[in-house]
């Protein structure tokens, strides 16, 4: 009878992981489908509006003078223009950015260091808190690492006026250090799918996409309107976001232009990251789904897609929880049973599929190099989801029965 369950359990971690290949299945379809060209850049009006642009930082010692300076070389009217750099800092990244923001001042751009007593709320209770002390009519988000060119504001504030609906504008992450090793290639092959596929596909869709923390806009109308941020979850822009689309708005994505930042160069590092990546997916589920499912503006489409997408990160448990079923079946019974033989095959074939439609046109459409370069790094990716699959499995059950974690940052060396 243990025997039994053991089967069924296993074959219930490969019908859901069926289900979750579904979901990929339908980004790839749709990544045909659509025509890629966006249209014309919208223009600017004579106009412009207040803008305040954010910089959260905790601890960065390494990256908070290029982000100030980077913040205060964006093209926009002095005085039109408010700069926050919202640091929770404890180390010597305060001193540095004492000085970074005093040249900001000098060269007359109205630039605040903001400290708080505590870090209450972390991330989300520190753009909260800037919100407090300015009321520009438009917020834009950069981490600490994160780099965008001079125009980038000009560019995507056209797009945010061009859509009086959009809560949010979203634009494309470059990594600049993403050909320094293997696990940074790996990383990179996996993040231009889920820009240059999943969140281009699910924007031209018109299903809610994810903000990514940073290099985007937010319209402080819809972030009132939502309830401003929050930080029950460790994913508040997602948290955010579905708020947003919940009371009615959109959001806007854009390839071009980009901002540059920084991935993990090291496996522990990018293991800490991704499990707060993924708890932060299990607490927005667990808080928007029944709302979700309850919205009568919303397509069955849009429904569907939110929840896979949120579910997705399921994928480590299951994939977890199946392979170890699958060693006690086989050790149980002696062999491998035809059933889940005839399983493995598809779900090879699947992942296969998976891997390749999703990565391999994200890889032509940013030109990242030949076949043989592709193939090496998409052949690592594979072990990447399994290493995932266990560190992360503990932390995401957690996640699911309610259990609170601190925000853990990813260090950033300025690379």
């Amino acid at each position: 009878m243990l025997l039994f369950f053991v089967d069924l359990i296993v074959l219930l971690c490969l019908l859901a992981q069926f289900a979750i290949a579904g979901y990929f299945l339908y980004l790839i379809y749709w990544l045909r489908e659509l025509p890629q060209e966006q249209g014309a850049e919208a223009s600017l009006p004579d106009d412009l509006p207040r803008v305040l642009i954010q910089i959260p930082v905790y601890n960065e010692p390494l990256v908070v003078d290029r982000a100030v300076a980077t913040a205060g070389a964006l093209v926009w009217p002095r005085d039109r223009l408010t700069i926050q750099l919202l640091d929770d800092s404890n180390d010597l990244t305060s001193d540095i950015a004492v000085h970074a923001v005093a040249r900001l001042r000098r060269d007359g751009i109205d630039a605040h260091h903001i400290r708080r007593n505590d870090r209450s709320g972390f991330k989300a209770g520190a753009l909260a808190a800037g919100l407090e002390l300015n009321d520009a009519p438009y917020v834009a988000v950069f981490d600490a690492d994160f780099v965008p060119p001079p125009d980038w504001l000009g560019r995507t504030m056209a797009a945010m006026l061009a859509n009086p609906r959009a809560a949010f504008v979203q634009t494309r992450i470059e990594w600049g250090n993403g050909d320094s090793n293997w696990l940074t290639r790996a990383q990179r092959l996996m993040q231009d799918a889920h820009f240059a596929v999943e969140q281009d596909v699910r924007a031209r869709r018109g299903v809610p996409f994810q903000f990514n923390g940073t290099g985007g806009i937010w319209r402080r109308a819809a972030v009132e309107e939502a309830g401003g941020w929050s930080h029950d979850t460790l994913s508040e822009d997602l948290d955010l976001v579905l708020r947003t689309y919940l009371k009615g708005w959109t959001g806007v994505f854009l390839m071009e232009p980009h901002v540059v930042g920084e991935l993990p160069q090291k496996v522990d590092e990018f293991g800490t990251q991704q499990s707060r990546w993924s708890k932060g997916f299990v607490q927005v589920a667990r808080k928007l789904l029944v709302p979700i499912w309850n919205a009568a503006d919303w397509s069955t489409e849009a429904k569907f897609t939110t929840t896979v997408a949120l579910g997705q990160q399921l994928i480590f448990p299951l994939l977890a929880v199946g392979i170890v079923g699958l060693v006690i079946s086989i050790l149980g019974h002696g062999k491998l049973l035809g059933l889940f033989r005839f399983g493995l095959w598809l779900w090879l074939i699947g992942m296969l599929v998976v891997l390749f439609g999703m990565t391999w046109g994200a890889y032509r459409r940013l030109q990242r190099g030949d076949l043989v370069r592709y193939l090496v790094t998409a052949a690592s990716v594979p072990a990447l989801i399994v290493y995932l699959a266990f560190v992360n499995t503990a932390s995401i059950v957690g996640a699911g029965f309610g259990k609170k974690t601190e925000f853990k940052r990813t260090p950033k060396t300025g690379t």
